[in-house]
């Protein structure tokens, strides 16, 4: 297990199970907080073969070098980080994926995983990417029809995959909440437990320059949705969408950078993947970039 210290005490994580422990007894002195945020998320590249009205991933082209990951993967490993999940884009079209997470798998004690919108996955793949990758989180914004029409692909193909990818890894969906998916909730919820999905990922759709994100009575519905729902998957909700909502904060004073941050495609350290302020990463590394960041956050 992987140990980190911080000032909700000690926490320690297998990767494997996904099992997390807190000793909340043990103060641990500031000084020996561990710097790294608790999760980091990387944008391997800003290709995507989807087209989605409401995606707010930049849409200039921009990809990370592998030796670039190597070097922050192995920083934000030894600084305490205990898990990296890569995205986009979409991160099946970075051609050096494989590779990338095999490294973070066999090099450090993170846990690896992805967010996909699962149609590029094949046998080859999944061969590829097995025991390098520990969960999978594939993106599915409404159901059928509302599916097809929102993300251009076929629904029943992307079904295909979900029995594809469940068998090899523990999965995750996500799923856009805005008016379009708002009444498909059940739906996607029954599809993740067909798929014995360990977690519904919910978020509310953000704004973008093209779309205002979620209107009021979309939140509002969500939240009636939520207090009513009985499925048995877990439910999860993007970070400062929790307002109204029962939610469990295991760890409390684990807030801010010091909980997540966000590389984007380009090299930039973000508090999170749509923030518009950006900290370049330099050759002193992504917690200076990180620290850098909380600086300007502050000021």
């Amino acid at each position: 297990m992987k140990c980190r210290f911080g000032p909700d005490g000690v926490h320690f994580f297998d990767r494997s199970s996904g099992l997390n422990v807190l000793v909340d007894e043990v103060t641990v002195p500031e000084e020996r907080w561990s710097p790294a945020p608790r999760q980091v998320s990387i944008a391997l590249t800003n290709a995507c073969d989807l087209a989605c009205a409401y995606c707010y991933a930049p849409k200039h082209h921009a990809r990370l070098s592998p030796d670039r990951l190597r070097a922050w993967i192995t920083e934000l490993d030894a600084a305490g980080t205990l898990g990296v999940g890569f995205g986009g884009g979409e991160p099946t079209l970075y051609r050096h994926l494989a590779e990338v997470c095999a490294f973070a798998a066999d090099q450090t004690r993170m846990a690896v995983t992805m967010t996909t919108h699962g149609h590029r996955w094949d046998a080859d793949l999944i061969e590829r990417l097995r025991g390098a990758v520990h969960f999978v989180r594939i993106s599915v914004d409404g159901v059928e029809a509302t599916y097809e029409r929102l993300r251009r692909r076929s629904f029943d193909a992307l079904c295909d995959r979900l029995d594809l990818i469940s068998q090899a890894f523990p999965i995750g969906l996500n799923c856009v909440v805005n008016e379009d998916t708002i009444d498909q909730l059940t739906q996607v919820a029954e599809l993740a437990s067909a798929h014995a999905a360990s977690e519904l990922l919910l978020l509310p759709e953000k704004a973008t320059s093209a779309r205002p994100g979620a209107a009021p009575e979309v939140v509002s519905a969500l939240r009636t949705w939520v207090l009513a729902y009985a499925g048995p998957v877990p439910l999860a909700v993007s970070a400062g969408e929790a307002s109204g909502l029962p939610t469990a904060v295991a760890l409390p004073k684990e807030v801010g950078l010091r909980s997540y941050a966000h590389i984007d495609a380009t090299g930039s350290a973000r508090t999170t993947s749509y923030s518009t302020i950006r900290e370049p990463v330099t050759e002193d590394g992504v917690l200076a970039a990180f620290d850098r960041l909380a600086v300007r956050g502050a000021a």
